[in-house]
Parts: C-alpha cells; sequence; structure tokens
C-alpha cells in the first residue's frame, strides 16, 4: 500500500512521518512517535482513552487517521506538563485529589480536563461532569477526577481550592 508524508506539530515539536492512509491517528501517535500516553481503549470513540488536543479541540484520536491531521498542532498527555518538568495544575490536582485508580483512563481525562478548563476557567460541578461525560472510568466513580478538575481550576484562577463537606 502506499506511504503519504505527514507532518504536524506534536507537543510543540515539528514531526513527520509515512503512514499508511488507513493509519488512525492514535497509532501514528504510539507507534511511530512513541508517545504512549495516549491510550488505546475501545477504538470506536466511546471510552475516551486516546483523547488528544487537535487544534483546539478535544478529539478522540482512535477514529481520525493520520494523513486527516496533516499540518495540525497536537496536544497529548505529555505535552500537558510545565516546561520546566512540574506538574501542570491538572496532573497536580489528579495526584493531589486522588483522581486516578489504575490510570488507564487519566492521560485522555486530564487533556480534556485542560480542554475543558480554556474554554470554561471556572466550570460547576454539573458543568465538569459535563465535560468529562465522553471520557469513561470504570475505577472511581467520578467524584475525585471532578475535585481534581476544581482544584486544578482553582490553582489556575488563582483562588483557595474549598472542597465540598461530604
Amino acid at each position: 500500500m502506499a506511504k503519504t508524508h505527514v507532518t504536524m506539530k506534536v507537543n510543540g515539536a515539528e514531526v513527520e512521518g509515512l503512514v499508511e492512509p488507513r493509519t488512525l491517528l492514535v497509532h501514528f501517535i504510539r507507534e511511530t512517535l512513541a508517545l504512549t500516553g495516549t491510550h488505546i481503549g475501545c477504538e470506536t470513540t466511546h471510552c475516551g482513552a486516546c483523547t488528544i488536543d487537535l487544534d483546539g479541540m478535544s478529539v478522540k484520536s482512535c477514529t481520525v487517521f493520520a494523513v486527516q491531521v496533516q499540518g495540525a498542532e497536537i496536544t497529548t498527555i505529555e505535552g500537558m506538563a510545565n516546561p520546566d518538568g512540574t506538574l501542570s495544575a491538572l496532573q497536580e490536582g489528579f495526584r493531589q485529589m486522588h483522581g486516578l485508580q489504575c490510570g488507564f483512563c487519566t492521560p485522555g481525562m486530564i487533556v480534556r480536563a485542560h480542554r475543558l478548563l480554556q474554554e470554561n476557567p471556572n466550570p460547576s460541578e454539573e458543568e465538569i461532569r459535563f465535560g468529562i461525560a465522553g471520557n469513561l472510568c470504570r475505577c472511581t466513580g467520578y467524584q475525585n477526577i471532578v475535585k481534581a478538575i476544581q482544584y486544578a481550576a482553582a490553582k489556575i484562577n488563582g483562588t483557595e481550592f474549598k472542597e465540598a463537606a461530604e
């Protein structure tokens, strides 16, 4: 099968590769670029484990062909840390608020939450739950994920995080 040359910016770096037209973006990211933080879950867009940020939108990379993102700008979980290598507010929130258990959904959840906070810097609990509805977690029950996103929003906005009384 003929291969197509693709170029794109991933986590701020120009990358390129030769791909078959049928190569899914998630496989290009994991296998060609060796960025294995983007997980493969269902391969049908149902679970969100493969969520990336593509040109300012949350996208499930398991149903996008690599050739479709020619010239695009992509951010994966590997691009979420601060420039100095320290944890981003969201990564810190997931750590501090115990927003993960097995960790399989975590990369996609953090990337989706990043875009959510770009679109709505101070979301309510209901807006967070709606905003992450396309990303499934089979372990946590979502409560601590919501807290992690609230923690990150407060930190980004320079306000005090106040955990709700239970």
